[in-house]
Parts: C-alpha cells; structure tokens; sequence
C-alpha cells in the first residue's frame, strides 16, 4: 500500500518571483488529468506564477514534445510539468507506457537546463487514481506543483 503521501511538501514552499511553468498533459483519462492539473494552476496561481498548458495524446508523447518546445519555443520554461494518468490493463501496454515515459523525463532532466516533474499517476485502477487528486493520497497535482518551484529555486541558486 502506498503512503498517505508527503505531509510536509507544502512546508517551505520558495518564492521564485517570476517564472514560466509550461504543464505537458494528456488526453488520455482526461477527467482525472484535468483534476491534476487544476491542483498544478490552483499552486501556481497562489504563488503569482505565468503558465501554459501543451495537450499531447498519451504519455508516451510527452517527452517529446518537452524537448521540442524548449529546443523552438520563444519564450523558455523555467520548468515542465508532465501529467497524465495510465492505469493498467489485462496487457503489457502499461509497463511499456509507464517505462518509456519514466525513462523520457529522466532523459530530460539530464539534458535540459531546466527540471521536468513527473506528475504521472500510473495505477492499477481508476479509484487509485481518484484518491490521488485530492483524497487520502492527497493532490499529486499539487504536489508536482511545489515540487516544480522547489527546483526553480534550486536550480536558480546555483
């Protein structure tokens, strides 16, 4: 079973001043992503911060299109935040979804100068995931939020 999750995280959240948060999500599952998302603005918005959101098909576009916006992009993210959901099913596809995409935002977080949070729920069913937009698992919207300021501050004190 997993933990309630982390009681603290909204403890010593940093103020950045001015940032840009580009929020990559999916289209799969969208009733919940949205809700992931809606955690990531309602943050984001508390701390005066500018955002946009990227929608890509599945989880598996998602490093992609990271790369590609900050690669051609005008105006460059001081961070990405990856949402989606991917809840398993009576097929490996879960494992090979959940693996790449894993795997594409460490890529990215190796390469690009800015960090990449991973805001994917990848679940065994669909009430797991409800109880992590808000309900005894807490918001994991929310908590990719913070954990996005965090590392712009971070990453800016360097």
């Amino acid at each position: 079973m997993a933990s309630e999750g982390n009681k603290t995280l909204h403890k010593g959240i940093p103020s950045i001043g001015d940032a840009f948060v580009v929020i990559v999500k999916t289209e799969w599952n969208s009733g919940i992503v949205d809700e992931l998302e809606s955690g990531v603005i309602k943050i984001l918005e508390e701390q005066g911060l500018s955002h946009m959101t990227i929608i890509v098909p599945g989880a598996f576009e998602i490093p992609f299109i990271i790369k590609s916006y900050q690669q051609k992009a005008a105006k460059k993210a001081d961070a990405f935040i990856a949402l989606g959901t991917v809840i398993r099913g009576d097929t490996p596809h879960f494992e090979y979804v959940c693996n790449a995409v894993t795997d594409g935002i460490v890529g990215l977080n190796l390469q690009l100068d800015v960090p990449t949070i991973f805001g994917i729920l990848t679940v065994n069913t669909e009430q797991q995931a409800i109880e992590r937009i808000g309900g005894v698992h807490g918001h994991k919207g929310e908590e990719a939020a913070i954990t996005a300021l965090k590392m712009i501050a971070l990453n800016n004190s360097f």
